[in-house]
């Protein structure tokens, strides 16, 4: 037993990370529209096993300082036609954990239901003279998912609702929400937003089921509110109320924008151009609530403690399995558990990493990920310096199969003459 680094296995281990990292941005940037959370990270954990695990392979080929010649010579082509097992180890563990982060506890429920409270005041011919409100919407409600329902309640000096929720899971509801919004034209009067955020909670109360509900509020003019009465059901309910601020002159309108979302829990958008209401849906739409591992909580749940910690133990776990999965490629039961204690702590550093550097940002976000990935690459690989490694297989067939292949005088024993010596 002896302790070992193999600089090669951790360089190509690294390059493994950051291809794994390329290949993941992908998927997340472009996933599938059906596609279940937890089997999207799941595929994400089994390409970080996939890259990771071929570099450690080649670097071992290549250099096989942790496993000796008698490795390369022997069982190398048992490791490659183990490796498919631990991209499918990977990938379990990565849907399994990811399955147990979205489970809601505390009453909290991830956002399916969207209410967008547009403004359709007099003033929104200065403001927005393109509609380019309902184009931003319309645009939203094609991003939104099959699970998800969407109303839209229009305000002046009344409030009505247009659509009230409706499911997306027919490719004709959607259609139906998006003919209602193309018909809505600017109007005279001003700007109830009392009245609007009532409506929008009726409809919310009108759907009757348990269910996380959101609301985007987009005005460009002020209106007599209170908010230590009016938003008491929506903080009672956990409903963010998501506010865009439109060509605001008054500050008083920004400010009450600002209050609401903020008594609520939600953000506050300050748009001085209609042009960019496109950018600020999208951007609310990224925040919608979808909880994974792999990217910010920025539903209800983004300050618990307990979704911190399943986190956290969550990327333990998965670097567990990925340092277990490596020994089981190499056929080695010290490697297998010297990386496996390796993975439980470069995980845990891995989970601290995305838990305190996930925000939001569309820069920073994929920054924290990548250096989570060659944090636990790296830890992983160096610390069969710490656990001392050997020559020690897990399975038996090397033995047997040595023991097959001996020539036959080593094996039988030469019979004893038995005849008389005589005297």
């Amino acid at each position: 037993m002896q302790r070992k680094i193999n600089l090669l296995l951790l360089l190509f281990s690294l390059l493994g990370a950051g291809v794994a990292f390329v290949l993941g941005e992908l998927l997340l940037d472009r996933r599938p529209y059906d596609l279940p959370q937890m089997v999207l990270v799941g595929i994400y954990f089994a390409i970080v096993a996939l890259c990771v695990g071929i570099g450690a392979l080649v670097a071992e080929t290549i250099s096989p300082r942790l496993n000796g010649q008698s490795w390369k010579l022997r069982y190398l082509g048992t490791s490659w036609k183990m490796f498919p097992l631990m991209v499918v180890l990977l990938l379990g563990v990565g849907t399994l954990t990811e399955f147990v982060y979205e489970l809601n506890f505390g009453g909290s429920k991830p956002v399916k239901n969207v209410v967008m409270v547009i403004d359709d005041s007099g003033s929104m011919m200065q403001s927005d003279p393109s509609d380019r409100r309902y184009a931003a919407a319309k645009n939203l409600v094609q991003q939104l998912k099959k699970d998800n329902k969407v109303a839209v309640v229009t305000f002046s000096n009344e409030a009505s609702v247009v659509q009230p929720l409706l499911p997306l899971s027919k490719a004709a509801n959607r259609e139906k929400v998006m003919e209602v919004i193309s018909s809505l034209k600017t109007t005279e009067g001003g700007t109830n937003i009392s009245g609007a955020l009532a409506e929008a909670m009726k409809v919310i109360h009108e759907d009757g089921a348990d269910r996380g509900a959101m609301v985007i509020l987009l005005s460009d003019g002020v209106s007599q509110f209170n908010t230590s009465t009016e938003l008491t059901d929506y903080v009672a309910r956990g409903i963010k109320v998501n506010t865009i601020g439109l060509a605001l002159d008054d500050p008083s309108g920004a400010s009450l924008l600002q209050n609401i979302a903020s008594g609520t829990g939600g953000q506050y958008y300050d748009v001085a151009d209609a042009n960019r209401l496109g950018d600020v849906f999208q951007q609310i739409y990224d925040r919608l609530g979808d909880r994974t591992l792999l990217t910010e909580r920025s539903d209800q749940t983004a300050d618990s403690p307990y979704y911190a910690v399943v986190r956290v133990l969550a990327l333990m776990l998965l670097g567990t399995a990925l340092g277990l999965g490596l020994g089981i490629v190499f056929d080695n039961r010290h490697l297998a558990r010297s990386f496996s204690i390796g993975g439980a702590v470069s995980g845990l550093v891995a989970g601290l990493i995305l838990e305190s550097g996930l925000n939001g940002d569309t820069l920073w976000d994929p920054m924290t990920r990548l250096l989570a990935l060659l944090v636990l690459a790296a830890i992983l690989t160096l610390f069969t310096y710490i656990v001392p490694v050997g020559e020690g297989r897990l399975s038996r067939r090397g033995r047997a199969a040595g023991a097959a292949n001996a020539p036959a005088d080593s094996i039988h024993s030469p019979r004893r003459n038995r005849g008389s010596k005589g005297f």
